[in-house]
Formats: structure tokens, sequence, C-alpha cells
């Protein structure tokens, strides 16, 4: 069982199971609600337990996709599809403690900011 919050607490989780790698996002979509790019795991919603939600407030980024994120600290902590079966990306730095996963890949690479490289060798992809 991993646990997970927001800056200020008022936003706290479990996720249960084994969780996915994380994949490196940097479409401007994540890197405008994150101030840089996103990282996250995904798990199904089965995995996933919100334990407080007192600050949760979810915004509907684009027509099929929404994002969690703490209405009082701004932490940025889930994404989730409408077409995904349910499962939820969870922003890999909002898990506590050790994690014992690691970025498996970068997407949408070709959005990047031009302020930072790349350098891991881990797979990129444009899209």
């Amino acid at each position: 069982m991993q646990t997970g919050s927001c800056l200020c607490g008022g936003v706290t989780y479990t996720l249960s199971g084994v969780l996915r790698n994380s994949v490196a996002c940097h479409c401007e979509q994540c890197r405008k609600t994150s101030g840089h790019y996103v990282s996250a795991t995904q798990v199904g919603p089965e995995q996933l337990a919100i334990t407080n939600d007192t600050t949760l407030t979810w915004y509907q980024s684009s027509p099929g996709a929404s994002r969690g994120f703490c209405n009082r600290c701004g932490s940025s902590l889930f994404w989730r599809h409408v077409d995904d079966n349910g499962a939820v990306s969870v922003m890999s730095g909002t898990l506590d403690g050790v994690t014992g996963i690691t970025t498996e890949k970068h997407i949408f690479v070709a959005d990047k900011g031009d302020y930072y490289d790349i350098a891991d060798g881990r797979p990129q992809h444009d899209q």
C-alpha cells in the first residue's frame, strides 16, 4: 500500500496493488498545471482510495480528460481520461516515501519547454 497527499494535506489517498512505472508527460497542459513537466503512475479505479477530499477539485482540462488538484495549496494530484475504464494517473511527486517505481518513458516531447533537456536515456515519444 502506498500513501500520498497534496502539500497542505487537504487531499490524501492510498494506492493498492502494483503501480505502473512513471510516465513523464511534456505536453503544454501538463506543463501549465505543474509549472514543469508531469511524471505520473497509473492505477485502476479499484486501486485508488481517496481518504480525504476536503480540498479536492476536478477541472475538465479538455473534452476527454479531467485533472484533480487541491484548491488550497494548488498541488496537481490526478489526471483521468473519460475513455480509460476509470484508470487514474497519479502524480508521482505526491506519493509519500519510497515508491519502488522508475521513469519508464517521456511522452509529448515535441511540446517540451526549450529551457531543459531530457538526458536520462529513457525512450522519448513526440506524442
